[in-house]
């Protein structure tokens, strides 16, 4: 009997002969595995023998051995010979020959040409490294291309070398450097890793520095030259890229220690502004989070974009986050807000809420313009977003594209400043910091070209502009008149921009609406008193929201709201707001 741990001895004693057969038959591979005019020179030797050891062993058979035993050898040998023949007149390749590791052995050329293309294509993998990363493409793919016809030829006058270990043959095979190249410019961007500054974490109640990393980057053209110096190593090992390593601007943490300090400390609010709503959401963060979100700079900290962009994708995704319905926070926005406060040594940073487009289904009694005016968002800009469909035709059910609303805001928004026009009152309210500041009537568009609801923005400043209408042509040509204190607050139609103007001085002298507002006289423009517009003109800044409310756009903000709750009111004044 053997015991459980003879058994395990002897287990352990074949596998490590088989281990050894597997490594003396990949040494016996790789020898065979040499250029084809050494190759040639062994296949003659090697027949030469083979020949030499056929007429030994027949006169074995003829002296030494038996009759019975050349009853039975005899034919064997024969049968072998046959099939030698019928591979070497017959079209077919030698016997035990490898390409590509596939057995051709005996096949028909067409056969062994169908299957070496399938392992190229198919069964053959390039492996590149770098930085302890791997990358797997095919022959073809890094521009290797086989010359099946060519690695056939290769095998022809090997005879019985391949008998009884076999014989390798190296496939014959071209590069296509321009397509090499364009591989290796596009795996560049996967392969770079970006030096990483000087930064710091929150250990143990306190900021600590950390050192800066190198990064690496694909050197295209030497890792070109060292895969052109011997291309067939490509297919049995790993091709190794070459990098050039890449420092950091700042390697120590040592000098910002301090001021990292200070801002994960403080601790540091991040506020969204939503300007639609007017409304405000504040986020903090813990000092782990913080000292993730900055790096050392030349001379100040700056924000480092994955860690603030997660952070940003988090609140996103959050729906608990507080952030206005359709609204996303921008991870460039944020970052610049970051890198602000950081330059300034503030602890606040604020950001506008950016908004995705949407979709409106039509009701009864829609039109295109109606929609626009129901939206707050120009006609034209809804036609740009739906461009293979006539919004001169829609029926109820039908769901069109709207924009984001953001686009009726382009420039940096005033947050603490906000004109409120209600068209059913034609009446102006102004407020600052949540407090009216001055009230007053004004004239807005005529119904054949009203006045736009929505939310805007003042855009622009000029002391004297000028308009015309086509009532305004006639045989002489079409006059213009002049607007005193224009501020743009939307594109009508492109190039053409509706605003808060003064005093309308007409070609033939006199003013529209003869200098008097409180009644639609303007066409698309909103119209005050000339001293009331000055005073308007001067305080409004560039990007200070003008929300214009109506029947078909309710107020969007709780300003707004107060202006429309008192839309029959008497008292005008300021004060009435507050």
């Amino acid at each position: 009997m053997i015991s459980n741990s003879g058994r395990a001895d002897m287990d352990n004693t074949r596998q490590a002969r088989g281990r050894a057969r597997q490594r003396q038959q990949a040494r016996q591979r790789r020898s065979n595995r040499q250029p084809m005019a050494v190759r040639k020179a062994i296949t003659d030797e090697q027949q030469a023998k083979s020949a030499r050891w056929h007429v030994n062993w027949a006169s074995i058979l003829k002296e030494k051995r038996p009759q019975g035993l050349r009853v039975f050898v005899l034919p064997a040998i024969a049968f072998v010979s046959l099939f030698l023949v019928s591979i070497f007149w017959g079209g077919r390749t030698p016997p035990n020959v490898f390409v590509l590791d596939v057995a051709l052995g005996g096949l028909t050329y067409e056969d062994a040409a169908e299957a070496l293309e399938t392992m190229w294509s198919q069964g053959t993998v390039i492996r590149l490294t770098a930085d302890n990363r791997e990358w797997e493409t095919t022959p073809s793919g890094l521009g290797l291309r086989l010359d099946t016809q060519a690695s056939l030829q290769a095998t022809q006058g090997i005879g019985l070398a391949g008998i009884p270990f076999g014989y390798w043959v190296d496939p014959m095979v071209s590069v296509d450097q321009m397509a090499m190249r364009q591989y290796l410019e596009a795996l560049a961007d996967d392969v770079y890793v970006a030096p990483i500054n000087a930064r710091y974490e929150w250990q143990n109640g306190t900021v600590a520095g950390i050192s800066g990393q190198n990064g690496i980057a694909l050197d295209v053209g030497a890792t070109l030259s060292r895969v052109l110096a011997s291309p067939l190593d490509m297919l049995t090992d790993d091709v190794a890229l070459v990098t050039t390593p890449l420092r950091p601007a700042i390697g120590s943490p040592d000098s910002l220690l301090e001021m990292a300090e200070r801002f994960v400390t403080a601790p540091f609010e991040l506020t969204a502004y939503d300007p639609f709503g007017d409304r405000h959401v504040s986020f903090t963060a813990s000092p782990e989070t913080l000292s993730t979100w900055i790096e050392a700079g030349e001379s100040n900290l700056v924000a480092r974009n994955v860690p603030v962009s997660d952070y940003v994708n988090t609140l996103n995704s959050t729906s608990a986050s507080g952030l206005s319905e359709g609204s996303f926070l921008d991870s460039e926005d944020v970052i610049g807000a970051i890198n602000l406060s950081l330059a300034t040594g503030s602890t606040q940073a604020q950001v506008q809420m950016r908004f995705d487009p949407t979709t409106y289904e039509v009701v009864a009694g829609d039109t295109g313009y109606r929609i626009a005016r129901k939206t707050g968002i120009p006609f034209f800009l809804i036609e740009e977003a739906n461009p293979d469909r006539d919004l001169g035709v829609i029926s109820p059910g039908d769901v069109i594209n709207l924009p984001s609303r953001d686009v009726t805001l382009p420039l940096p928004v005033v947050a603490n400043k906000r004109i409120v026009v209600d068209l059913e009152t034609q009446s102006l309210v102004a407020f600052e910091d949540g407090q009216a500041v001055f009230s007053w009537q004004i004239s807005s568009g005529i119904d054949e070209a009203p006045t736009s609801p929505g939310v805007y923005q003042i855009l622009n400043h000029e002391p004297v502009a000028y308009g015309s209408s086509y009532t305004l042509c006639g045989d002489a040509g079409c006059g213009q008149w002049e607007m005193n204190w224009f501020m743009g607050i939307y594109e009508a139609v492109p190039g053409l921009v509706n605003g808060f103007h003064g005093a309308v001085l007409l070609p033939n002298g006199g003013y529209l609406g003869g200098n008097t507002v409180g009644t639609p006289y303007t066409l698309g423009c909103v119209m005050s008193q000339d001293e009331q517009a000055r005073q308007l003109y001067d305080w409004a800044d560039e990007g200070t929201i003008v929300e214009i409310i109506s029947s078909e756009f309710p107020p969007q903000s709780e300003l707004a709201r107060q202006v429309g709750a008192r839309a029959f009111a008497n008292d005008d004044s300021p004060s009435s707001y507050m």
